[in-house]
């Protein structure tokens, strides 16, 4: 599978939509799915807003539990990629980050814009 490193530069905003939970490789015993040295990995759907277009929800997936992020917060992701794949006829794009932390003082409050 080929790596394709993004430039989250050109992203615009970054912004957690459904905060860290730990990524299940076996839904029949809900196992968890490990990195090669033994890590949780953990997805964080995030959503991908450039130049007031539609907003965009993607899943970026990072080694270890990424600390202090909560929903609607900005976000900073580091070393993100993207992994074309394909399985029968179905086919998509996976990222994959080397990690995922809060722009601190950006949570959205309840009831808030």
């Amino acid at each position: 599978m080929q790596s394709i490193p993004v430039d989250t530069a050109r992203l615009g905003v970054l912004r957690c939509a459904i905060a860290p939970e730990a990524k299940i490789s076996n839904s029949e015993t809900q196992e968890v799915k490990k990195d090669r040295d033994g890590n949780t990995i953990y997805t964080v759907a995030v959503t991908v807003r450039q130049d007031r277009r539609r907003i965009s929800v993607i899943e970026i997936a990072v080694s270890g539990e990424p600390k202090g992020i909560e929903e609607g917060q900005i976000l900073k992701v580091t070393g993100l990629m993207a992994f074309a794949w394909a399985m029968g006829d179905r086919h998509g794009i996976s990222f994959r980050a080397d990690a995922i932390t809060p722009v601190h003082g950006t949570a959205l409050k309840a009831g808030g814009a």
